[in-house]
Protein backbone atom coordinates (compact mmCIF):
# COMPACT_ATOMS: atom_id res chain seq x y z
CA UNK A 1 0.00 0.00 0.00
CA UNK A 2 1.67 3.67 -0.98
CA UNK A 3 0.72 6.10 1.87
CA UNK A 4 1.56 9.82 1.17
CA UNK A 5 1.04 13.48 3.52
CA UNK A 6 0.30 16.74 1.67
CA UNK A 7 1.48 18.64 4.77
CA UNK A 8 0.59 22.79 5.25
CA UNK A 9 -1.36 25.14 7.34
CA UNK A 10 -4.68 25.57 5.49
CA UNK A 11 -5.91 28.61 6.59
CA UNK A 12 -8.55 28.39 4.86
CA UNK A 13 -8.22 25.58 2.28
CA UNK A 14 -9.25 26.31 -1.13
CA UNK A 15 -10.28 25.12 -4.00
CA UNK A 16 -6.66 25.43 -5.37
CA UNK A 17 -5.93 22.90 -2.39
CA UNK A 18 -8.88 20.24 -2.87
CA UNK A 19 -7.77 19.98 -6.92
CA UNK A 20 -4.52 19.07 -5.51
CA UNK A 21 -5.90 16.54 -3.05
CA UNK A 22 -8.41 15.06 -5.14
CA UNK A 23 -5.29 14.70 -7.37
CA UNK A 24 -3.40 13.23 -5.32
CA UNK A 25 -6.03 10.95 -3.94
CA UNK A 26 -6.07 9.08 -7.46
CA UNK A 27 -2.28 8.49 -7.22
CA UNK A 28 -1.91 7.16 -3.89
CA UNK A 29 -3.78 4.34 -1.54
CA UNK A 30 -4.15 6.53 1.42
CA UNK A 31 -3.58 10.49 1.38
CA UNK A 32 -3.14 12.20 5.00
CA UNK A 33 -3.63 15.54 4.81
CA UNK A 34 -1.58 17.22 7.93
CA UNK A 35 -2.92 20.64 9.07
CA UNK A 36 0.19 22.32 10.52
CA UNK A 37 -0.45 24.26 14.23
CA UNK A 38 2.05 26.75 12.69
CA UNK A 39 2.22 28.82 15.95
CA UNK A 40 4.67 30.86 13.60
CA UNK A 41 1.89 31.77 11.55
CA UNK A 42 -1.19 34.46 12.67
CA UNK A 43 -4.37 31.79 11.21
CA UNK A 44 -7.66 33.02 11.14
CA UNK A 45 -8.76 29.55 12.51
CA UNK A 46 -7.52 27.45 15.38
CA UNK A 47 -6.20 24.04 14.42
CA UNK A 48 -9.80 22.81 14.94
CA UNK A 49 -11.66 24.70 12.72
CA UNK A 50 -9.08 23.95 10.19
CA UNK A 51 -9.64 20.07 10.55
CA UNK A 52 -13.03 20.21 10.52
CA UNK A 53 -13.61 22.89 7.62
CA UNK A 54 -10.67 20.34 5.64
CA UNK A 55 -12.96 17.10 7.19
CA UNK A 56 -16.15 18.76 5.47
CA UNK A 57 -14.66 19.48 2.82
CA UNK A 58 -12.68 16.47 2.00
CA UNK A 59 -16.14 14.46 3.12
CA UNK A 60 -16.36 12.13 -0.14
CA UNK A 61 -12.35 11.00 -0.51
CA UNK A 62 -12.69 7.89 1.49
CA UNK A 63 -8.85 7.27 0.94
CA UNK A 64 -8.34 10.71 2.73
CA UNK A 65 -7.47 10.78 6.56
CA UNK A 66 -7.11 14.49 7.75
CA UNK A 67 -4.85 14.59 10.74
CA UNK A 68 -3.89 18.00 12.74
CA UNK A 69 -0.25 18.04 14.25
CA UNK A 70 1.61 20.37 16.29
CA UNK A 71 5.58 19.51 15.93
CA UNK A 72 7.91 19.84 12.78
CA UNK A 73 6.57 18.42 9.69
CA UNK A 74 9.46 16.04 9.32
CA UNK A 75 8.88 14.33 13.11
CA UNK A 76 5.41 13.81 11.89
CA UNK A 77 6.43 12.15 9.10
CA UNK A 78 8.51 9.80 11.38
CA UNK A 79 5.74 9.53 13.88
CA UNK A 80 3.06 8.37 11.20
CA UNK A 81 6.13 6.03 9.28
CA UNK A 82 5.20 8.56 5.70
CA UNK A 83 7.96 8.42 3.68
CA UNK A 84 6.02 10.37 0.71
CA UNK A 85 5.16 13.98 0.49
CA UNK A 86 2.90 15.94 -1.61
CA UNK A 87 3.58 19.38 -2.38
CA UNK A 88 1.86 21.97 -4.95
CA UNK A 89 3.44 24.73 -7.03
CA UNK A 90 1.87 27.22 -8.13
CA UNK A 91 4.73 29.61 -9.88
CA UNK A 92 8.19 29.93 -10.01
CA UNK A 93 8.16 31.72 -6.03
CA UNK A 94 6.51 28.48 -5.05
CA UNK A 95 9.16 26.33 -6.90
CA UNK A 96 12.31 27.73 -5.35
CA UNK A 97 10.29 27.90 -1.92
CA UNK A 98 9.56 24.27 -2.20
CA UNK A 99 12.59 23.47 -3.30
CA UNK A 100 14.61 24.88 -0.42
CA UNK A 101 12.24 22.90 1.76
CA UNK A 102 12.63 19.89 0.46
CA UNK A 103 16.54 19.64 1.00
CA UNK A 104 15.66 20.66 4.39
CA UNK A 105 13.62 17.81 4.66
CA UNK A 106 16.02 15.58 2.47
CA UNK A 107 19.04 16.37 4.85
CA UNK A 108 16.89 14.92 8.15
CA UNK A 109 14.91 12.16 6.27
CA UNK A 110 16.97 10.98 2.58
CA UNK A 111 14.92 8.37 2.30
CA UNK A 112 11.69 10.87 1.78
CA UNK A 113 10.53 11.03 -1.67
CA UNK A 114 8.79 14.49 -2.49
CA UNK A 115 6.79 14.86 -5.42
CA UNK A 116 5.35 17.87 -6.73
CA UNK A 117 1.99 18.55 -8.61
CA UNK A 118 1.59 21.61 -11.21
CA UNK A 119 -1.25 23.79 -9.69
CA UNK A 120 -3.85 23.42 -12.56
CA UNK A 121 -3.72 27.19 -14.75
CA UNK A 122 -7.42 28.07 -12.97
CA UNK A 123 -6.32 27.93 -9.25
CA UNK A 124 -2.49 28.87 -9.90
CA UNK A 125 -2.68 32.75 -8.29
CA UNK A 126 -5.25 31.39 -5.36
CA UNK A 127 -3.51 31.48 -2.28
CA UNK A 128 -4.98 31.02 1.63
CA UNK A 129 -3.50 34.76 2.19
CA UNK A 130 -5.11 35.85 -1.12
CA UNK A 131 -8.51 34.38 -0.18
CA UNK A 132 -8.61 36.30 3.79
CA UNK A 133 -7.14 39.41 2.37
CA UNK A 134 -10.04 39.47 -0.50
CA UNK A 135 -12.87 38.66 2.29
CA UNK A 136 -11.70 41.14 4.91
CA UNK A 137 -12.01 43.83 2.62
CA UNK A 138 -15.67 42.73 2.08
CA UNK A 139 -14.65 41.02 -1.56
CA UNK A 140 -16.47 37.93 -3.51
CA UNK A 141 -14.81 34.86 -2.59
CA UNK A 142 -16.87 32.04 -4.09
CA UNK A 143 -14.30 31.03 -6.99
CA UNK A 144 -11.24 30.31 -4.03
CA UNK A 145 -12.89 28.49 -2.01
CA UNK A 146 -15.93 25.69 -1.37
CA UNK A 147 -19.38 27.01 -0.53
CA UNK A 148 -18.66 26.00 3.46
CA UNK A 149 -15.33 27.33 3.75
CA UNK A 150 -17.21 30.68 1.77
CA UNK A 151 -19.35 30.39 5.01
CA UNK A 152 -16.91 30.12 7.35
CA UNK A 153 -14.71 32.55 6.83
CA UNK A 154 -17.29 35.12 6.21
CA UNK A 155 -18.68 34.29 9.72
CA UNK A 156 -14.93 34.30 11.49
CA UNK A 157 -14.25 38.10 9.74
CA UNK A 158 -17.74 39.45 10.83
CA UNK A 159 -16.64 38.15 14.62
CA UNK A 160 -13.04 39.38 14.44
CA UNK A 161 -14.66 42.87 13.27
CA UNK A 162 -16.57 43.56 15.90
CA UNK A 163 -13.97 42.96 18.66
Amino acid sequence: MTNAVFPGTFDPITLGHVDLIQRASRIFNHLTVAIAESSSKKTMFSLSERIELTKSVLSDLDNVEIIGYSNLTIDFLKEQQIDIMVRGLRNIIDYEYEQQLANAYLSQLPHLEIIFLNTKLNYSYISSTIVKDIASHNGNIEQYVPPEVKSAVIDKIKKLQKK
